[in-house]
């Protein structure tokens, strides 16, 4: 997920960005109103925002009406230091999602970032079904089957993202650019791919039809097929191809 933090005090900016970081979000932050509304209306959308609304040069109600005159449709989450009713009713109205006043506990900032989340990609329960696959978001736990699988943190990040999309084509650039950023290099390095391919093994450890199907050339989808996947290569061609796309930067398939 794709996640921009607006917030000039250091202090509080530092320990947001950690603890979104965290949940295996992608996160950026700015310290300034024209910085955040500069980067919000860039080619790649923001899933969430989360804006205070005093800072430097465009203030948050600002940086706010902006967006949604633009008709940028991020989910906006405001954090304020003000008490007064009519500050956040005015944020409301100007199409703020939700908000929090300071001082706030992270563990509810970080509740109200996932349901945003969620209602960004219309899913309102903490539990996401794919076929046996189930994710409970609220603290990660994935099973299939009813039995637990373990996950690595960036597997995980991978797996909720597509759960998020269940059904929807997702393109190789999309997963690189919204969960990984410019950390990993740029859209051609195959940090996807070879992420892609440990979910696989672990999906499909005990013989369970293929979940997470690759569209040559295009990208992947994550959807429970009544009758298995018949057009489904081997792990081990899938493997050898990984390989080959590793070296030669072509789609894992």
């Amino acid at each position: 997920m794709r996640v921009l933090v607006v917030e000039d005090y250091g202090p509080i900016r530092g320990a947001v960005v950690t603890a979104l970081r965290d949940e295996g979000w992608n996160v950026e932050l700015a310290a300034d109103g024209t910085d955040a509304f500069t980067r919000i209306q860039g080619e790649t959308p923001y899933d969430l925002v989360v804006l205070d609304l005093m800072i430097p040069g465009m203030d948050g109600l600002t940086v706010l009406r902006s967006m949604r005159d633009k008709g940028i449709d991020s989910h906006v989450l405001i954090l304020t230091a003000r008490d007064a009713i009519e500050s956040r009713v005015q944020a409301l109205d100007l199409g703020a999602d939700d908000y929090l006043t300071k001082p706030f506990a992270m563990e509810e900032l970080v509740a109200r970032s996932r349901a945003l989340l969620r209602r960004h990609y219309a899913k309102k329960s903490p539990v996401i079904q794919v076929g046996p696959l189930s994710v409970r978001t609220s603290d990660h736990r994935v099973t299939l089957h009813d039995q637990p699988i373990e996950l690595t943190a960036r597997e995980y990040t991978l797996l909720e993202y597509m759960m998020f999309r269940a059904g929807d084509l997702v393109r190789r650039d999309e997963l690189h650019t919204d969960l990984y950023g410019d950390a990993d290099g740029t859209a051609s390095s195959n940090v996807v791919d070879v992420y892609v391919g440990y979910l696989r093994k672990k999906l499909e450890a005990d013989g369970t039809p293929r979940l997470l199907h690759t569209r040559r050339g295009e990208g992947y989808i994550l959807e429970f097929r009544e009758g298995g996947d018949s057009g489904a290569q081997s792990l081990g061609a899938q493997n050898a191809e990984a390989q080959n796309s590793g070296a030669k930067g072509q789609e894992l398939a």
